[in-house]
């Protein structure tokens, strides 16, 4: 297999746990292990300290499955896979697709959700959102990309990086042009229940359309990146099941410390949720004088959902030597657009952290050194 080197990873590689300040990270504040272990039930606690480290089922614990389950509508645990949620991306592309299928990707966006069809021989085509309309995705670009020979199709919402969620109506009008042309839909939906205003969370993918599989995981809105656990979910089965029968050659199972904390995460998720959402909004409203004081500097449309956007720089017209320069003087890392291979003129902020009026603070006095 020949796969370019993912960019954005690369780069979180050389500099993530060397930087002072993170201001582009795209999960929300971590929980610490005596944190989750104190909200667990009686259930899982007994688990957990019985806990031998040996295999794990290859499809999950089914306590796991269970509960991720409980998560959707109309979906039982055997609709569900579970795997870091880059392995899960890689294995469902692989059981999916041939060299000569099309596929069409929301970009800008996370790379592998497209490259990994390029690397199996795929043609990719890119749906590009509307930066003038708040980063609107416009179902007609979408239907003028789809093609005979198009067999997947691949959305990210809410979108990192541009924080964009379409309304009901569009999500409708995406699962009803993909089932129209007979494809198969991924929806990934890492950043799901991290929506600013209540009541705008989409349905999932895997509830709405019988061909479409949903990506979700711990990483993002849960706050637990480390217990690297994902899943799949699906009503295609016979997708699921080749899936499994790739993940013999990756994996094999998961982690068994991860999987007993999963369940004690999602048996919690309401709290977990609530308090995530709770951070992202208090958040976004700092982000908002933030980007107020600094019009010069900045155009931005306020994200919908998740816990990233992606602001328009004025006064820079190479963010990638002007994050290296932030770095090297305050020790801040900022994400370039060219990290997505979208050009040079905007950068990622995450806001899903504790410490973002701090950082902010830091960030607005070197601006403002830099205009002196």
């Amino acid at each position: 297999m020949k796969i370019p080197p993912f960019k954005l990873e690369r780069y979180f590689a050389e500099y993530e746990f060397s930087s002072q300040y993170l201001l582009s990270s795209s999960d929300c504040e971590s929980l610490s292990l005596s944190e989750l272990i104190a909200r667990a039930d009686p259930e899982t606690l007994k688990l957990w300290d019985e806990l031998k480290l040996g295999y794990t089922e290859s499809a999950g614990h089914l306590l796991l499955r269970n509960v991720i389950a409980e998560t959707y509508a109309g979906i039982v645990p055997e609709s569900t896979v579970v795997a870091a949620p880059e392995e899960a991306i890689f294995l469902l592309m692989h059981a999916l697709l041939e060299s000569g299928d099309h596929v069409v990707c929301t970009f800008p966006g996370y790379q592998s959700l497209y490259e990994v069809a390029r690397s199996i021989g795929c043609e990719v085509s890119f749906w590009e959102p509307d930066e003038a309309q708040g980063w609107r995705f416009a179902i007609d670009k979408l239907a003028g990309t789809l093609k005979p020979n198009t067999k997947l199709v691949v959305v990210n919402f809410p979108h990192n990086p541009t924080g964009c969620l379409p309304e009901r109506d569009d999500f409708q009008a995406i699962v009803d042009l993909v089932r129209e042309q007979g494809a198969y839909l991924l929806s990934d939906e890492m950043y799901r229940y991290l929506e600013l205003d209540k009541g705008t969370t989409l349905p999932a993918g895997c509830e709405m359309y019988e061909r479409a599989v949903s990506l979700s995981g711990l990483s993002k809105t849960y706050g637990l990146p480390g217990l690297r656990i994902g899943w799949l979910a699906s009503q295609a089965s016979e997708v699921l099941a080749r899936v499994q029968e790739l993940k013999d050659y990756t994996t094999i199972c998961n982690s068994a410390p991860s999987e007993i904390l999963a369940i004690a995460a999602l048996r919690q998720r309401s709290g977990i949720i609530r308090e995530q959402c709770e951070r992202i909004r208090r958040n976004v409203a700092i982000l908002d004088t933030f980007f107020d004081e600094h019009q010069d500097w900045f155009t931005w449309n306020r994200p919908k959902g998740g816990s990233v956007c992606f602001p328009r720089m004025l006064a820079v017209e190479d963010t990638q030597a002007f994050c290296g320069e932030l770095l090297a003087d305050t020790g801040i890392l900022l994400v370039p657009s060219s990290q997505f291979q979208y050009g040079e003129q905007h950068v990622r902020i995450g806001y899903g952290r504790d410490d973002l009026a701090q950082v902010l603070e830091l960030f607005a006095e070197y601006l403002e050194q830099r205009l002196r």
